[in-house]
């Protein structure tokens, strides 16, 4: 699945410019003018990344990055300051609060673009990587073919979505109604039981025989793929 970043911005012409930079990146944009709004997006689904203006009516972009950072569930997530103010004093304040990174405007959008592909290598490369790898489970995203040892898997689209998500993040545990947002998206309505019927599809397509299967179900929980599959976390296959 695309990156998620939460463009957190009260000009509305700036935000629709990033979103249609950002959309035509790859990645998927979830906009918001005030404190407030930011506040119920983070509720509905975490980021994968933000931009925040410093300038928002009510709370500003300082005091939501200071918020956010002591936070468990936000404190990790990258954080981009979007502002008018251009002095060093400014960007270091900034910088102290909790952002990762400093944009002053008016600012250059491919340059944006780049420092947020870096913030994003550094703190989930699975997100850019053009492939995962745990234990003999492989999934490249170029090709959207996977392979388990020597043999193919075949998968239909929902599928291949479902395990792409999964391998993200080995041993976190998605309830069923974050897998259908992460998954088939929040404006698409399906029962949460189509989960279930999707997991047991992915379940006969991947495993054969004696095979270790890697998706763990929570009991009253959800599903997760199993961290204890392989020793390490996915990485790029070269």
């Amino acid at each position: 699945m695309p990156a998620t970043i939460l463009v957190v911005e009260d000009e509305g012409d700036i935000a629709i410019l990033l979103r249609y930079n950002l959309e035509s990146e790859g990645f998927r944009v979830v906009t918001a003018e005030t404190g407030e709004e930011a506040q119920r997006a983070l509720q509905e689904k975490l980021p994968d990344l933000i931009l925040l203006d410093w300038m928002l009516p009510e709370i500003s972009g300082i005091e939501l990055c200071r918020r956010w950072r002591a936070r468990e569930e936000t404190a990790r997530i990258p954080i981009i300051m979007l502002t008018a103010r251009g002095e060093e004093e400014e960007r270091v304040r900034g910088l102290a609060t909790g952002a990762d990174d400093y944009v002053v405007k008016p600012f250059s959008v491919p340059e944006l673009t780049a420092r947020i592909h870096a913030l994003l290598r550094r703190a989930n490369p699975n997100l850019v990587t053009a492939a995962l790898k745990v234990g003999d489970l492989e999934l490249d995203r170029t090709t959207h073919r996977v392979r388990r040892a020597t043999r193919d898997v075949h998968l239909g689209p929902t599928e291949y979505r479902l395990l792409e998500y999964l391998m993200r993040h080995p041993g976190r545990v998605y309830s069923r109604e974050q897998l259908l947002d992460g998954v088939w998206g929040n404006d698409v309505y399906v029962d949460e039981r189509t989960v279930d019927v999707h997991i047991g599809r992915l379940r006969r397509a991947i495993n054969r025989g004696r095979d270790t299967d890697p998706i763990r179900t929570v009991r009253g929980a959800g599903y997760a793929f199993d961290e204890r599959f392989a020793a390490n976390q996915p990485v790029a296959v070269k």
